[in-house]
Protein backbone atom coordinates (compact mmCIF):
# COMPACT_ATOMS: atom_id res chain seq x y z
CA UNK A 1 0.00 0.00 0.00
CA UNK A 2 1.90 2.99 -1.28
CA UNK A 3 0.73 6.52 -0.59
CA UNK A 4 -2.81 7.61 0.09
CA UNK A 5 -2.67 6.60 3.76
CA UNK A 6 -6.22 6.32 5.09
CA UNK A 7 -7.82 6.24 1.62
CA UNK A 8 -5.62 3.31 0.58
CA UNK A 9 -6.38 1.47 3.82
CA UNK A 10 -10.11 2.07 3.35
CA UNK A 11 -9.96 0.84 -0.26
CA UNK A 12 -8.02 -2.27 0.85
CA UNK A 13 -10.51 -3.04 3.62
CA UNK A 14 -13.47 -2.50 1.28
CA UNK A 15 -11.99 -4.87 -1.27
CA UNK A 16 -11.52 -7.43 1.51
CA UNK A 17 -15.13 -6.86 2.64
CA UNK A 18 -14.37 -6.15 6.27
CA UNK A 19 -15.66 -2.59 6.64
CA UNK A 20 -18.54 -2.66 9.13
CA UNK A 21 -19.30 -6.27 8.18
CA UNK A 22 -20.72 -5.17 4.82
CA UNK A 23 -20.09 -7.63 2.00
CA UNK A 24 -22.02 -5.76 -0.63
CA UNK A 25 -22.56 -2.33 -2.03
CA UNK A 26 -26.04 -1.05 -1.16
CA UNK A 27 -28.42 -1.50 -4.07
CA UNK A 28 -26.42 -4.36 -5.58
CA UNK A 29 -28.22 -7.30 -4.05
CA UNK A 30 -27.82 -10.63 -5.84
CA UNK A 31 -30.81 -12.11 -7.72
CA UNK A 32 -33.06 -13.90 -5.21
CA UNK A 33 -33.76 -17.20 -6.98
CA UNK A 34 -30.18 -18.38 -7.70
CA UNK A 35 -29.05 -17.01 -4.34
CA UNK A 36 -31.81 -18.81 -2.45
CA UNK A 37 -31.23 -22.00 -4.44
CA UNK A 38 -27.60 -22.01 -3.28
CA UNK A 39 -28.64 -21.28 0.32
CA UNK A 40 -26.65 -18.06 0.35
CA UNK A 41 -27.46 -14.81 2.12
CA UNK A 42 -30.08 -12.84 0.17
CA UNK A 43 -28.33 -9.52 0.88
CA UNK A 44 -24.67 -10.25 0.15
CA UNK A 45 -24.89 -13.58 -1.67
CA UNK A 46 -21.82 -14.87 0.16
CA UNK A 47 -22.82 -15.85 3.69
CA UNK A 48 -24.67 -19.04 4.53
CA UNK A 49 -28.42 -19.00 5.15
CA UNK A 50 -28.67 -22.39 6.85
CA UNK A 51 -27.05 -23.72 10.01
CA UNK A 52 -28.06 -27.34 9.48
CA UNK A 53 -30.18 -29.02 6.86
CA UNK A 54 -33.22 -26.74 7.28
CA UNK A 55 -32.37 -24.60 10.32
CA UNK A 56 -32.05 -20.93 9.37
CA UNK A 57 -29.13 -19.09 10.98
CA UNK A 58 -29.67 -16.13 13.30
CA UNK A 59 -27.45 -13.83 11.20
CA UNK A 60 -25.30 -13.86 8.10
CA UNK A 61 -21.66 -14.32 9.07
CA UNK A 62 -20.50 -12.01 6.25
CA UNK A 63 -22.87 -9.01 6.15
CA UNK A 64 -24.60 -9.49 9.54
CA UNK A 65 -28.13 -9.61 8.07
CA UNK A 66 -30.61 -10.63 10.76
CA UNK A 67 -32.69 -13.56 9.47
CA UNK A 68 -35.46 -12.79 11.96
CA UNK A 69 -37.70 -11.75 9.05
CA UNK A 70 -37.49 -15.23 7.52
CA UNK A 71 -40.65 -17.25 7.94
CA UNK A 72 -41.00 -19.78 5.14
CA UNK A 73 -43.55 -21.79 7.18
CA UNK A 74 -45.14 -24.53 5.06
CA UNK A 75 -44.58 -22.78 1.72
CA UNK A 76 -41.65 -24.92 0.56
CA UNK A 77 -43.40 -28.15 1.57
CA UNK A 78 -46.38 -27.31 -0.63
CA UNK A 79 -44.13 -26.74 -3.63
CA UNK A 80 -42.22 -29.95 -2.89
CA UNK A 81 -45.47 -31.92 -2.79
CA UNK A 82 -46.60 -30.48 -6.12
CA UNK A 83 -43.27 -30.87 -7.91
CA UNK A 84 -42.31 -34.30 -6.56
CA UNK A 85 -45.88 -35.57 -6.68
CA UNK A 86 -46.27 -34.58 -10.33
CA UNK A 87 -42.92 -36.14 -11.21
CA UNK A 88 -43.44 -39.41 -9.33
CA UNK A 89 -47.07 -39.94 -10.36
CA UNK A 90 -46.21 -39.18 -13.98
CA UNK A 91 -43.29 -41.61 -13.98
CA UNK A 92 -45.30 -44.27 -12.12
CA UNK A 93 -48.11 -44.06 -14.67
CA UNK A 94 -45.67 -44.24 -17.55
CA UNK A 95 -43.91 -47.30 -16.06
CA UNK A 96 -47.26 -48.95 -15.31
CA UNK A 97 -48.59 -48.57 -18.84
CA UNK A 98 -45.28 -49.24 -20.60
CA UNK A 99 -44.06 -52.26 -18.59
CA UNK A 100 -46.90 -53.37 -16.24
CA UNK A 101 -44.62 -54.30 -13.32
CA UNK A 102 -45.93 -55.99 -10.15
CA UNK A 103 -47.13 -53.80 -7.27
CA UNK A 104 -44.13 -54.65 -5.05
CA UNK A 105 -41.84 -53.17 -7.71
CA UNK A 106 -43.86 -49.94 -7.73
CA UNK A 107 -43.55 -49.73 -3.94
CA UNK A 108 -39.83 -50.54 -4.01
CA UNK A 109 -39.21 -47.96 -6.74
CA UNK A 110 -41.49 -45.00 -5.99
CA UNK A 111 -41.33 -44.72 -2.18
CA UNK A 112 -37.54 -44.25 -2.08
CA UNK A 113 -37.64 -41.97 -5.13
CA UNK A 114 -40.31 -39.83 -3.47
CA UNK A 115 -38.29 -39.55 -0.25
CA UNK A 116 -35.02 -38.75 -2.05
CA UNK A 117 -36.61 -36.19 -4.38
CA UNK A 118 -38.42 -34.52 -1.47
CA UNK A 119 -35.24 -34.23 0.59
CA UNK A 120 -33.31 -32.96 -2.43
CA UNK A 121 -35.79 -30.16 -3.18
CA UNK A 122 -36.92 -28.93 0.25
CA UNK A 123 -33.77 -26.98 1.17
CA UNK A 124 -33.34 -25.12 -2.15
CA UNK A 125 -37.05 -24.24 -2.17
CA UNK A 126 -36.88 -22.97 1.42
CA UNK A 127 -33.86 -20.87 0.49
CA UNK A 128 -35.69 -19.43 -2.51
CA UNK A 129 -38.74 -18.58 -0.38
CA UNK A 130 -36.60 -16.76 2.19
CA UNK A 131 -34.61 -14.91 -0.49
CA UNK A 132 -37.86 -13.81 -2.16
CA UNK A 133 -39.21 -12.62 1.20
CA UNK A 134 -36.12 -10.47 1.63
CA UNK A 135 -36.18 -9.24 -1.97
CA UNK A 136 -39.83 -8.15 -1.79
CA UNK A 137 -39.55 -6.86 1.81
CA UNK A 138 -42.35 -9.22 2.87
CA UNK A 139 -43.64 -8.88 6.38
CA UNK A 140 -46.55 -10.04 8.45
CA UNK A 141 -49.90 -8.52 7.51
CA UNK A 142 -51.49 -5.99 9.85
CA UNK A 143 -54.93 -4.52 10.29
CA UNK A 144 -55.34 -0.80 9.64
CA UNK A 145 -56.31 -0.16 13.28
CA UNK A 146 -52.91 -1.38 14.52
Amino acid sequence: MKGGGFAALLRFMTERKVVLGMAHRPGTEPPPIPTGFKGACPRCGEGHMFDGFLTVRQRCEVCDLDYGFADAADGPAVFVMFIVGFLVVGLALWVEFAYTPPIWLHVALWFPLTAIASLATIRPLKGIMIALQYHHRAEEGRLESE
